[in-house]
């Protein structure tokens, strides 16, 4: 595995880590103020896969490599 390689995948893990504890933050003080318990659990898992689904595209989508052309 060459450095670039390892360097993105390790900037992909720290980007997915930091979304997932900021869906945890959001989750838990929606769950406190009580907005959680009015809404039905099918609809907190759609938006729930909805989310982490988003946030791998942007983790996907800010990794990748540039593209050059040569001429």
């Amino acid at each position: 595995m060459t450095y670039a390689f390892r360097s993105r995948m390790r900037f992909l893990t720290i980007y997915l880590v930091g979304y997932f504890v900021l869906l945890i933050g959001a989750t838990w003080a929606l769950w406190e103020s009580g907005i959680l318990s009015e809404i039905p659990g099918v609809w907190i898992a759609v938006a729930a896969i909805i989310a982490i689904g988003f946030g791998i595209m942007l983790a996907v989508a800010s990794s990748r490599p540039a593209v050059t052309t040569r001429l």
